[in-house]
């Protein structure tokens, strides 16, 4: 499909100053941004009036006594309160898309699994059809866990809107440009970008160039936010700076609609006769974000060793446990390996954690052959995985000069919850049925006798 750019309806503030155009730098910051001059109150939230006969409402992330430095809100100053935004909903079925907890007898998760890229359907597809549930995990109503996604996009969504209740969503682009228009302004979102979506804010989804793949995570538990860097200090890994939230932009449109909304795993949908992308200007921390993944700086081993995979974490949503992830979101991206006397891939293991992997472009270390562009894996809690032989022995022989990976770029969806597969993961996608064995010629090198095999 040719690249389509779609017409913004959305006015949007004018642009700050710098290289990012409709975008202010930062994250978890504290914003402020109207789209039109003196839109938004000054030393104050809820005025009894507002500028432009707006109304005042606030937008709550966090519970409201959550510690200052974890309190998460928006104010917003919009056309129509969000009470005139929803009407009589009528349940609706989305087959494809998965809550959890979603355990099918017959479908055995055990395993380890990995998947050649979901095919672009001949349907037409929306951001709400083409979602494709991989794995489920937790439990939604307890607000733990996750769900893994692939999404499949033809066409945008028109004068059609949606919330989760559920969870927010992190976004991973495979292929495709899309534009996320939401209440608090607009992201445009190409492969090597991620954006975060957060729970209970409206948009629409358009497709800009297609057909779009990409991957989704849906965190259902505690929101992401950047992890601690400890001995590494205040710089590297993802900083701040990097992440890119939109200006205010809104929408005047007496139109029929619908807006769809994700609660405890069903849906709902209800018709309104107007665009409820209503916010002229908004102040707060609690707002949607993009990020370039090109911009991660990554670290590890300078001398020996091979770290582990932490080293590469991006994002991380804490589960109350201190240490163990709701969610990790790593990424391994282009970098040096240097390290002596060391096997550089990552090394044969099994952990705690279910790892659900996909590769965003070029070749993962570990596994040249079979994980490819568009594919996903899946090693679940305390199953064992590393190198194939051709891996294994290629790095146990290799002279171990300074070598950089590059045109390689894979992340991993990381739990402490076990995840189920779907019906849809087990029997539609293209699963590798053949991939235990890249294993299976492994050899004993043991002989009892001292020295290097």
């Amino acid at each position: 499909m040719p690249r389509q750019e779609i017409p913004r309806d959305m006015r949007q503030a004018p642009s700050p100053d710098g290289p990012h155009a409709g975008y202010m730098p930062g994250f978890g910051n504290d914003f402020e941004t109207e789209a039109l001059p003196g839109a938004l109150p000054q030393g104050m939230n809820s005025p009894q009036k507002v500028n432009y006969g707006l109304y005042g409402e606030q937008l709550s992330g966090t519970a409201f006594t959550a510690p200052s430095h974890h309190n998460e809100r928006t104010w917003c100053y919009r056309i129509r309160p969000s009470v005139k935004h929803t009407g009589r909903f009528a349940r609706i079925d989305l087959p494809y898309w998965k809550t959890a907890p979603h355990v099918l007898p017959d479908v055995t998760s055990l395993g380890q699994y990995r998947w050649d890229p979901v095919p672009h359907a001949d349907a037409p597809l929306d951001w709400l059809t083409g979602m494709r549930s991989m794995t489920t995990a937790g439990d939604v109503n307890t607000q733990t866990g996750m769900a893994s996604h692939i999404y499949l996009v033809t066409r945008s969504m028109r004068d059609a809107y949606f919330y989760s209740a559920d969870s927010e969503l992190l976004v991973v682009p495979q292929e495709g440009r899309l534009r996320f228009c939401t209440e608090l302004g607009v992201i445009d979102l190409e492969p090597q970008e991620i954006a975060i979506i957060p729970r209970g804010l409206v948009y629409r989804v358009e497709l800009l160039e297609g057909p779009a793949r990409g991957f989704v995570c849906e965190n259902y538990g505690q929101k992401f936010d950047l992890p601690g860097r400890g001995p590494i200090g205040a710089n590297c890994m993802a900083n701040r700076r990097d992440f890119k939230t939109p200006v205010a932009a809104f929408e005047d449109r007496e139109t029929p609609s619908t807006v769809t909304v994700k609660w405890c795993g069903q849906f709902h949908r209800c018709e309104i006769g107007h665009s409820p992308l209503d916010v002229v200007a908004w102040h707060g921390n609690y707002a949607p974000v993009k990020y370039d993944l090109r911009t991660y700086c990554p670290v590890g081993a300078i001398l020996f060793d091979h770290p582990d995979p932490s080293i590469f974490t991006v994002l991380t949503a804490p589960s109350g446990v201190e240490g163990t992830a709701n969610i990790d979101f790593v990424l391994f991206r282009d970098r040096w390996m240097v390290a002596e006397n060391t096997f550089r891939p990552p090394w044969y293991h099994k952990n705690v954690m279910s790892e659900l992997m996909g590769n965003i472009h070029g070749q993962y270390d570990a596994k040249p052959q079979g994980f490819v562009p568009g594919g996903m894996s899946l090693h679940n809690m305390m199953l064992p995985h590393g190198p194939d032989r051709e891996a294994f022995e290629g790095a146990s022989n290799a002279e171990l000069a300074p070598h950089k990976l590059e045109n390689t770029m894979s992340f991993m969806f990381e739990t402490r919850f076990p995840q189920h597969l779907t019906e849809f993961a087990a029997r539609e996608a293209p699963l590798q049925d053949d991939y235990l064995d890249c294993w299976a010629s492994l050899e004993k090198k043991f002989d009892g006798t001292p020295g290097e095999k």
